[in-house]
C-alpha cells in the first residue's frame, strides 16, 4: 500500500494531478520504513504548498519536518549493487540533478518551508544523502538545510561529516545499509552525536 504524506492529501489538486508529489508510485524500502522513489533526475519534482513544512530544532543540527520530508530511496541502490553504487568513488557525480533542476526546486522547498533568506544561506540537501542510496531528486528527499556561513573546510555542516562516515560504514560492511539510511532519516542530529 503507497504512503501518503498530509501535505500529498491537502495539496493534490494544487499539484495538478502529480502523483505522491511528482515521485511516481510509492514502494516500501527496507523494514517498510522509507519509500523507494521513481522521480526523475531531469524534470523540476512539484514542492510542498507554502508553508506548510515546519523544521525541528534550530541550526546546524536542524531537522527537517517529516511530513515534508521523510526520506526516500534509490531503487538503484541495495545491499547487492555497492560495489558499483555508493562504494565506487564518483559515483555521486554521476545521478545529482542538474542545478537547473534543483534551483528552482529549491526556492520552492524554501517557500514550503517558510523560509525568507537568501538561498545561499541553504543548501537544498538530500536528507537520505546520495552516497547512502537516497532518491536523487524527490521531494521527500530534499529539504533546505542550514549552511555554514561561510566556507570553512572541506566539510560544510555537521550532516556532510556524518554521511561520509555512514558511508564508510557500510562500504567496509560495519553498518547494513538499512540501518545507516534510517538512522539519518529519523535524526540525523541524533545520529550525528553516535558517530559524528
Amino acid at each position: 500500500m503507497a504512503r501518503r504524506l498530509p501535505w500529498a492529501l491537502a495539496g493534490v489538486a494544487a499539484l495538478a494531478g502529480v502523483a505522491a508529489c511528482g515521485a511516481g508510485a510509492l514502494a516500501k524500502g527496507p523494514a517498510g520504513a522509507l519509500a523507494y522513489s521513481r522521480a526523475s533526475a531531469s524534470v523540476v519534482q512539484p514542492q510542498p504548498p507554502r508553508g506548510n513544512c515546519h523544521a525541528r530544532g534550530s541550526g546546524l543540527l536542524e531537522l527537517p519536518d517529516p511530513r515534508c520530508t521523510p526520506g526516500a530511496l534509490n531503487p538503484a541502490v541495495i545491499t547487492a549493487t555497492l560495489s558499483s553504487t555508493i562504494c565506487m568513488r564518483g559515483w555521486t557525480s554521476t545521478v545529482r540533478p542538474a542545478e537547473s533542476v534543483t534551483e528552482p526546486e529549491k526556492l520552492a522547498s524554501m517557500a514550503a518551508y517558510g523560509l525568507r533568506t537568501r538561498a545561499s544561506a541553504e543548501e537544498y540537501d538530500h536528507l537520505v544523502p546520495l552516497e547512502l542510496g537516497g532518491a536523487v531528486n524527490d521531494p521527500r528527499n530534499l529539504w533546505p538545510e542550514p549552511d555554514y556561513a561561510t566556507r570553512a573546510g572541506f566539510y560544510l555542516n555537521p550532516k556532510d561529516r556524518l554521511e561520509r562516515v555512514l558511508n564508510r560504514l557500510v562500504c567496509s560492511g560495519r553498518m547494513s545499509l538499512s540501518r545507516a539510511q534510517l538512522l539519518i532519516a529519523r535524526n540525523w542530529a541524533g545520529a550525528y552525536r553516535a558517530y559524528g
